[in-house]
């Protein structure tokens, strides 16, 4: 069984999600404790996945029993690990929240939940890029069913654009992924590497040609200068546990990113173009979501440019490529994650106790529940705006101690002036919703134990990571480590010999490749 562990969190979440939507009509209450127990499950087999990858080994599994690179392939590394354990956690504290009544609000919530569970795990866990590419659809097809959750003008019209975008990005997907096979003549990841270092002329500018295209759809995906235009509209108009897993969403642009950056095109003639792109469109990123978080007049849109700092803060430590940045980048990941998540289930909890006026920085009632949102909104704010002693300061830290020569000059003032805008504009939000003078009566409701649960869980992760800070940051820096060394995945996938990949064919066929 333990050899099968590697596939188990794609299985789960598919069984899961099948089972959900063939179970139709049955409780309410019958759903949320499977797909509870079925999210909780994820997170312990995660956890036991990130406990093999720490010990530095590297897992692969053959689907089919077929040998790489001519079958499908999934490969687990401390960098695959720490993304399925973030999401995870992240998706258990979603969906906890979500059962307190926002599943009710429309169909097959539950089974769709899982069913985007299953291409995110698959987009970690697959060492093919047209696998990528599959994975990326499920994840995306079951985005368009969540976000439209409940109906209304808001959801159905960010919906359609969300949709219009993704597919013309699947479209570029398709048109890179055909350019690089038909100068590489594969598209295992290993294989395309090994291929890849060798070439020159015509087939390197066809190759470099793909390589671009294809990290400007990851762009795309991660929400990067100038292809960010969607996410704030989008997030702001998606229930708040869709809206908090879609935390990481644009992870699964930056992790593609990550993955085609230090393995593929690490020593090809598109490296310095990658590196250039990334670089400047961070920055960018960084400075024009910044102006949208001072500028948000509702809390949600506030949430939503939020994690664009995020995103532009991540993305500019990927363009420094050394692994003390790559180090930095893995350790501030999940903070940003789970905080932007825990923000998007506050921000609901306040709306629902404010009637008419919802999340918009404006007079309302006076909080039912002021003192215990107040103080999670509080925790939420110190966190996301990176200031000591939380993880996000510490993060963010270590970022900038990597960068080295004129890329200081340019990141620290644009990190000390976004944690800046990201403090006044939490402040300004605190103020009006538990400072500011009222009118009308106190609002009624109260905080389900669910919400509480799913907030709380989610919380957690500021202070318990910096308590285990240290072993933490030794997890991300020999993450960093074993992604700057390509080689070695690449030997042990394919072995020292490259015609040993022929050979390997021949011996399985009976045909020449």
């Amino acid at each position: 069984m333990n050899q099968h562990l590697i596939i188990l969190p794609i299985l789960l979440p598919m069984v899961g999600a099948l089972t959900l939507l063939l179970m139709g009509k049955a409780s309410f209450t019958t759903h949320r404790r499977v797909s509870v127990s079925l999210t909780a499950a994820l997170v312990f087999i995660s956890l036991l996945l990130l406990d093999r990858a720490a010990s530095g080994e590297l897992s692969f599994y053959g689907l089919g029993n077929w040998q790489a690179p001519f079958g499908i392939v999934l490969m687990l590394d401390r960098l695959s690990a720490l993304m399925l354990t973030l999401t995870a956690v992240l998706a258990l504290g979603c969906v906890l929240f979500a059962s307190a009544g926002d599943d009710a609000k429309g169909s097959n919530f539950h089974g769709l939940f899982q069913l985007q569970l299953v291409g995110l795990n698959g987009a970690f866990l697959t060492g093919d890029l047209f696998n990528l590419f599959v994975f990326f659809e499920i994840l995306l097809l079951a985005s368009y069913a969540l976000l439209m959750h409940g109906g209304g003008k808001a959801r159905v019209g960010a919906g359609l654009h969300y949709v219009i975008l993704n597919l013309a990005g699947s479209a570029l997907f398709l048109i890179a992924l055909g350019v690089l096979y038909g100068a590489t003549g594969t598209l295992n990841m290993a294989d395309m590497a090994r291929r890849v270092a060798t070439m020159t002329g015509d087939q390197s500018a066809l190759v470099t040609a793909g390589a671009l295209l294809l990290v400007v759809v990851f762009s795309l995906k991660a929400a990067l200068l100038p292809l960010y235009f969607w996410l704030p509209r989008t997030y702001s108009a998606a229930p708040a546990p869709v809206a908090a897993l879609f935390a990481i969403m644009t992870k699964v642009g930056l992790y593609a990113i990550l993955r085609v950056q230090t393995m593929i095109f690490v020593d090809s003639s598109a490296a310095g173009g990658i590196t250039a792109w990334l670089w400047w469109s961070g920055l960018a990123t960084i400075v024009l979501a910044a102006v949208g978080v001072l500028a948000a007049r509702d809390l949600r849109p506030l949430i939503a440019y939020l994690v664009l700092v995020s995103v532009g803060t991540l993305l500019a430590g990927a363009a420094l490529g050394t692994p003390e940045a790559t180090t930095a980048l893995l350790y501030y990941l999940p903070h940003t994650t789970l905080i932007c998540g825990a923000l998007f289930l506050i921000a609901e909890m306040i709306g629902q106790q404010r009637g008419k006026a919802g999340t918009r920085l404006v007079r309302a009632r006076r909080l039912h529940q002021r003192h215990l949102l107040g103080g999670m909104f509080l925790l939420a704010a110190v966190a996301v705006a990176g200031l000591p002693p939380l993880a996000g300061a510490l993060g963010k830290l270590l970022l900038m101690q990597a960068a080295e020569g004129s890329a200081r000059l340019w990141l620290w003032p644009l990190l000390l002036l976004a944690g800046l805008c990201a403090l006044i504009a939490m402040s300004r939000a605190g103020s009006v919703f538990f400072w500011a003078s009222y009118k009308g009566e106190v609002a009624t409701g109260k905080v389900s134990r669910a919400q509480l649960a799913g907030v709380l869980w989610l919380l957690a992760s500021a202070p318990l990571l910096v308590v285990f800070g240290g072993p933490v940051s030794a997890y991300t820096q020999a993450a960093a480590e074993q992604l700057a060394n390509p080689q070695e995945p690449i030997r042990q996938l394919l072995g020292d010999d490259p015609a040993r990949e022929i050979v390997q064919f021949q011996e399985t066929t009976g045909e020449a490749p």
